[in-house]
């Protein structure tokens, strides 16, 4: 459901992955959901669908419908996702999964019920995907890093830095939920507590939104406001942050089901500094992950995507960083592309999400990350709007 940015780069994953991955299950792009009929057709001619539909509902009554790909934005996610759940069809849904920790608990709910059937949930936090993140977290499963003492996150975009640039639904909180910090920064906080293999427990936070109005169906005028727009062109109130910054205590191992360290650091669990903005003039898609342990270190940067930077302690203090490619066969999902050598992209994330997404259901198994994953993001979200309305109080997640 959805055929912009994201229903482009879900339908064209669609249609790749069992061209290079062996999928158990073959998936036939079947119906395209979209309001405006005249758009929607046009989508699904460009992108594969063999037919179109301007009502989520009628796509949920079609018998021949196995799963259900919401890409559309997040004020629809929990309605669309638990009617597809209670009829029986798989979901997977773009992060962040909702826009408040209490739809995202409703989704969560009917996703365990529906698991209980053998109907399965997954949300979209594609960055896991990229193979190049997925070895870092292979390093510190296989503890390579040692106890992991401190986690760096930034995610850092410019496309919003003209204050001319006009309102869209991202920027109405009723509609997206928050800014940058649930754009991407809850990659960011998936990411890590992913990699880490721990929840987020605390955080202290602090949002800033630098414009306050935009105009509403203007066009981009004059990086960094050097424009200007007339004073006739109508201007919508933005109603999200437009960058967040938070320190954070990383608790218990993640979904263990059991009782956080409030904060605290009895557990000797990592703390953490994250960054989302879409005011960082230069950096285009700038996400970050830094992980230093007591054995060794890894950086990744997605603006050099097909490289893990890793430094070992064991190789002592004139060693410095060492720039992995991420190429080989061995290396994860790699091996079913191109020779060694040759770069993935952007696009290949969301190949990598629908094999594993096709294999678990055709395995009878739940796929990572589910909804729950997901709702302990929200939850994450939800303290850090908190912490900041609080003057940076202290808040336990």
């Amino acid at each position: 459901m959805g055929y912009s940015f994201m229903g482009a780069a879900h339908s064209q994953a669609w249609r790749t992955a069992p061209r290079f991955f062996d999928l158990p299950l073959a998936p036939q792009l079947t119906a395209l959901v979209g309001r405006n009929d005249s758009a929607a057709r046009a989508a699904a001619a460009k992108l594969g669908w063999d037919s179109v539909h301007t009502d989520w509902r009628e796509l949920i009554e079609r018998d021949d419908i196995d799963v259900v790909d919401i890409c559309s934005p997040g004020n629809t996610h929990a309605e669309i996702a638990i009617a597809a759940l209670e009829a029986g069809k798989h979901v997977l849904c773009e992060k962040p999964l909702a826009n408040t920790v209490a739809e995202a608990e409703r989704m969560a709910e009917a996703a365990s019920l529906a698991a209980a059937r053998g109907v399965y949930s997954m949300c979209g936090f594609t960055y896991r995907r990229t193979p190049a993140l997925a070895l870092a977290k292979r390093m510190v499963d296989d503890g390579r890093l040692g106890t992991i003492r401190h986690v760096r996150a930034q995610y850092l975009q410019d496309w919003l830095s003209d204050e001319n640039a006009p309102m869209t639904w991202r920027l109405d909180k009723s509609k997206s939920g928050s800014g940058s910090l649930g754009d991407i920064g809850a990659h960011s906080i998936d990411a890590a507590q992913w990699i880490t293999g721990r929840t987020i427990s605390g955080v202290s936070a602090m949002l800033e939104t630098f414009v306050k109005e935009r105009p509403i169906g203007g066009e981009m005028v004059g990086l960094g406001g050097h424009g200007a727009v007339g004073d006739d062109v109508p201007r919508g109130k933005v109603t999200v942050d437009d960058a967040a910054i938070f320190s954070a205590r990383f608790g218990g191992p993640a979904h263990d089901g059991g009782p956080h360290d409030n904060g605290a650091a009895s557990d000797g669990g990592p703390i953490g500094v994250f960054e989302a903005t879409r005011f960082a003039l230069g950096r285009k898609n700038a996400m970050r992950v830094e992980l230093n342990g007591t054995l060794g270190s890894v950086a990744f940067d997605f603006e050099d995507m097909n490289v893990l930077q890793y430094y070992g302690a064991a190789d002592g203090p004139d060693a410095g960083f060492r720039r992995i490619m991420v190429t080989e066969p061995s290396h994860p999902y790699v091996g079913n592309w191109w020779p060694t050598g040759h770069g993935l992209g952007y696009e290949h994330g969301f190949t990598h999400q629908v094999v594993d997404f096709v294999t678990a259901i055709a395995e009878g198994r739940q796929p990572e990350p589910s909804f729950a994953d997901a709702l302990q993001v929200q939850k994450v979200l939800e303290a850090v709007e908190a912490s900041a309305a609080a003057d940076s109080r202290w808040q336990s997640v």
